[in-house]
């Protein structure tokens, strides 16, 4: 089985596409990404089947906010597919009511900090807390930990100073936002490189368009899994 620190991101536009690229990674890849916009064309069926017949590990990323009675519900539905990680926004009461829902079962949850595509100018528009993006990152950070989570996701600039934290020993640190050398960003703004991320104290990268968007994804996966120390 692969280097299961690599989850490439199914982000395809139908579930269809994503099975296919699946079979065309073949063994090269062990972990992948299922995210919201595949949820209404299947997602979850693939989630399962991926796990279930494929023996493949499975990150669900929801990204879930609601109330938390809600989010107990989702939470609870969700465990019984037996997946592996689950994204939820970071606030306490989310991570509190999602970690109540996954109870009994060996899914984790991840808290979001702040989205890989955002910046402070970004943050401002929504009229976000002022103050620097890392120090925010590390606050939301902090708090999801305290909150239960199993750990949290952040770009790989804020990786190491997470990992710093005493409410991180033995949580997860999972980056998006993560190109190899030479690759497009599209939107992500606070990117690095598949190696300087592990090495920033990430266990998993998240890496979606270079690799499916490549002519050959299980070489593209290959290369990535290459420049990991």
């Amino acid at each position: 089985m692969s280097d299961d620190r690599l989850i490439v991101a199914l982000d395809t536009p139908t579930a269809i596409a994503a099975h296919e690229l699946t079979q065309r990674i073949g063994d090269a890849v062990s972990f992948y990404k299922i995210g919201l916009g595949m949820l209404t064309t299947g997602g979850l069926a693939l989630a399962n089947e991926l796990k279930q017949e494929h023996g493949k590990r499975i990150f669900l990323d929801m990204k879930l906010f609601d109330i938390s009675a809600t989010i107990e519900a989702a939470v609870r539905g969700l465990a019984q597919f037996n997946l592996d990680f689950l994204t939820v926004h970071g606030d306490p009461h989310v991570v509190r009511a999602a970690k109540e829902g996954a109870a009994g079962s060996n899914l984790k949850i991840l808290g979001v900090t702040i989205l890989t595509s955002l910046d402070r100018g970004d943050l401002d528009a929504g009229l976000m807390k002022s103050g620097d993006m890392q120090d925010l990152v590390l606050e939301r950070a902090g708090n999801a930990l305290n909150a239960g989570a199993d750990g949290v996701i952040a770009s790989p600039h804020e990786a190491a100073a997470i990992r710093a934290l005493p409410e991180s020993k033995d949580r997860l640190i999972v980056t998006p936002g993560v190109r190899p050398a030479g690759a497009a960003l599209g939107d992500q703004k606070r990117v690095a490189t598949p190696g300087a991320a592990i090495k920033e104290g990430a266990d998993h990268i998240v890496v979606g368009r270079p690799v499916w968007q490549a002519p050959n994804p299980s070489e593209a996966a290959q290369a990535i899994l290459a420049e990991l120390p």
